[in-house]
């Protein structure tokens, strides 16, 4: 069942499953029970209410104790380093 997004004119916006029949179908607010009109909500981004929850848009940085070893490079002697020897 899709996961669709609804706006109450007193409570703002709220989320309900509903099959895809009932999906036109107005809803009631499950905070004060008054009917609520289908908002549109693009597929596969975070969904409005999440959206307005999320703290910090910044993004986080990350500090470290020590700077990583550098990785040690290999030298080949053969004139093929790709394959392998037999």
């Amino acid at each position: 069942m899709p996961l669709y997004e609804f706006r109450c004119d007193r409570c703002g916006v709220f989320e309900q499953w509903r099959t895809m029949a009932d999906s036109s179908n107005p809803a009631a607010c499950p905070s004060c029970q008054a009917t609520a009109k289908r908002i549109f909500s693009p597929p596969a981004v975070l969904s409005g209410s999440l959206r307005l929850k999320k703290e910090n848009p910044e993004p986080q940085l990350v500090k470290r104790d020590q700077e990583p070893e550098r990785p040690r490079v290999r030298s080949h002697t053969d004139g093929r380093p790709w394959m392998i020897s037999h």
